[in-house]
């Protein structure tokens, strides 16, 4: 039996009662170096995948019986999807914790140990391999969320953050029910393990109550349209690093959800309902980027930008090509460390002026150029400049879907062009012109803030010029998803 998966899942949550046990002024920077350790130690699995075994399919598998009479197994499984997943959390949480660094923010003992149980939930969805547990992380990483925009959280926190908690536990019993019917299909077995489930020779209409039990659960965690009311205010009251966990992983967890339920479980319902999806999808991509374009406020602009790319990603994902469900799997990754980079430049931004206005902004190119790079650099990221993450998701993205329809294509690509529209419109507006009252005396980046976009820009680069180091975890995955599709082992 392989214990990589537990010694993942132990870091994170071994290190907070450690919080509790050092004076309050070292807290976080114990919360960091664990971070740092859960970042070193899956990048040596990660090396040792590559090195070791780069022509075989990953699987790193702990099982342990827990519950016997219910056949409930505490059932972790690591594979190149997966993989990719927790390459996403590990990367990001030590940014996130970073970034809360020179904020004026109080507690921070209480808010890194909210954010090491969300890193620990995290891991635990991506690395499930029992529906139950599945489970139980899915809704566990709701709580250190909810918990954190109500401590931390802006005006108006108490009601938003009740609309968000509302609409995603709603969505999750939807998926509890959809689990528990497939647990009850599987007969004398009686067991919560996801790949049996694939084999359970469901009709169509079990398949359609399936998909939907767990579509609108995803759909409320993506968000799509027309359940995604609750994100851009959500995005905005939240503290800079509850945006970021939300943004940048949280709403994975549903993608990747679609990859590992919706998809291999319900393929008859896929093919009946997927293309309604889609339609909403796209709605969502074209709605969240026309929105974006005439926001003043720097961080709901970006929560809007967010709502569209994320919405690209489940339109390919549901052409079930080779193409969109590559370009979904690795645009989740980028967008993640966009959205990171993205939602740091607005908390410097407010940090420094204190308002998120782009009206009161201008000038700061010349009173801060390390700033001004970096932001630029992440800019093109999420504008899908060729040589950058974004383009090589999008790309594949839209490949995908141009195979499905074209006219969903031309569509589902104006996010490219609005993107650039409202993205470059930000950055004439908020680093060019002239300097005033607010701008004159703009400070440079400090080291922390540094350490944060620095890295984040290095990967907007890096993935662009070598997307290969990523298109290989997830290569054998999706070929082995669309070839049991075609060859109709799901029924």
């Amino acid at each position: 039996m392989d214990y990589t998966t537990l010694i993942l899942l132990a870091i994170p949550l071994l290190s907070i009662p450690l919080l509790y046990l050092v004076p309050r002024e070292f807290a976080k920077h114990v919360g960091l170096l664990s971070s740092l350790v859960s970042m070193a130690t899956l990048l040596y699995f990660f090396y040792q995948v590559f090195t070791i075994c780069t022509c075989k399919p990953i699987q790193m598998t702990f099982n342990e019986v827990w519950v016997k009479s219910l056949g409930i197994n505490f059932h972790l499984s690591i594979d190149g999807v997966s993989m990719l997943m927790l390459l996403l959390t590990n990367l990001a949480v030590p940014l996130i914790m970073l970034s809360s660094y020179g904020s004026s923010q109080g507690n921070t003992r209480g808010l890194f140990a909210l954010i090491l149980l969300m890193q620990a939930s995290l891991l635990g969805v991506f690395m499930a391999a029992d529906s139950f547990v599945f489970y139980l992380f899915y809704e566990l990483a709701l709580v250190p969320v909810f918990f954190i925009i109500l401590n931390w959280g802006g005006e108006n926190k108490g009601r938003i953050n009740l609309k968000f908690f509302i609409y995603t536990l709603t969505g999750s019993l939807l998926m509890l029910v959809a689990i528990i019917f497939l647990y009850l299909q599987t007969g004398e077995s009686a067991t919560f393990n996801i790949r049996t489930f694939y084999h359970l020779g469901l009709t169509a209409t079990q398949q359609s109550l399936v998909f939907w039990g767990f579509m609108i659960a995803f759909a409320v965690k993506i968000p799509l349209f027309p359940l995604h009311t609750w994100q851009p205010p959500t995005y905005t009251v939240a503290p800079t690093q509850g945006t970021m966990l939300l943004s940048a992983i949280m709403g994975k967890m549903a993608l990747y959800g679609i990859f590992r339920f919706v998809i291999p479980i319900t393929p008859l319902a896929v093919a009946q309902w997927g293309s309604a999806v889609m339609i909403l999808a796209v709605i969502g991509v074209v709605y969240g980027a026309w929105i974006a374009i005439g926001q003043n406020n720097i961080k709901t602009l970006f929560a809007y930008s967010s709502l569209s790319h994320v919405g690209l990603i489940a339109v390919g994902m549901f052409t079930l090509t080779t193409q969109g469900l590559q370009g979904g799997l690795f645009q989740m990754v980028a967008h993640g460390f966009n959205a990171i980079g993205l939602f740091m430049i607005a908390d410097i931004l407010y940090r420094r002026l204190g308002t998120f206005e782009l009206s009161k902004m201008g000038g700061i190119a010349n009173q801060a150029p390390r700033f001004a790079i970096l932001f630029f650099i992440i800019l093109l990221g999420a504008v899908a400049l060729p040589l950058t993450n974004g383009f090589v998701g999008e790309f594949l993205l839209l490949l995908g879907i141009f195979s499905y329809s074209k006219v969903m294509a031309l569509v589902a690509g104006l996010t490219i062009i609005f993107g650039a529209v409202y993205m470059l419109n930000t950055y004439q507006k908020s680093m060019f012109g002239e300097s005033n009252e607010l701008t004159a005396n703009f400070k440079d980046l400090t080291i922390t803030e540094t350490l944060v976009l620095a890295p984040v820009a290095v990967i907007v680069l890096a993935a662009g010029i070598f997307p290969e180091l990523f298109m290989k975890l997830t290569e054998i995955p999706v070929q082995g998803l669309l070839e049991n599709l075609g060859e109709g082992v799901l029924k």
